[in-house]
């Protein structure tokens, strides 16, 4: 099982982008997906989560600007980031939590990181 994530880019301030994580493999179920970023020396940090119940779970920061989804059937997750400001910019993880495939478990897998820059 991998994770794949993608949409990153260079936004000015205010702007707004996608990111899309997608989960490749024989997966029967996976418990949470979400997002996490880590900026220049900072430690890295909660984004957004969503259960497979579609219970979400957001950062204060991102809270009224950034909207979580899933896709269950194709194992994808989204980050919907609108209204973006600079200090959002850091490298954008996706994360799942409770993977079960091919009769196998994982507690957590991460993807590859996907650099978002917002210019202000």
């Amino acid at each position: 099982v991998q994770l794949q994530a993608s949409g990153g880019g260079l936004v000015q301030a205010g702007g707004s982008l996608r990111l899309s994580c997608a989960a490749s493999g024989k997966i029967f179920r996976i418990n949470v997906m979400g997002w996490y970023r880590q900026a220049p020396g900072k430690e890295r940090e909660l984004v957004a989560t969503v259960t497979s119940g579609a219970t979400t779970n957001y950062a204060d920061s991102v809270k009224g600007r950034f909207t979580i989804s899933r896709d269950s059937a194709k194992n994808t997750v989204y980050l919907q980031m609108n209204s973006l400001k600079p200090e959002d910019t850091a490298v954008y993880y996706c994360n799942a939590a409770g993977i079960t495939w091919s009769g196998r478990y994982e507690s957590e897998l991460w993807g590859q990181g996907t650099l978002v820059t917002v210019s202000s």
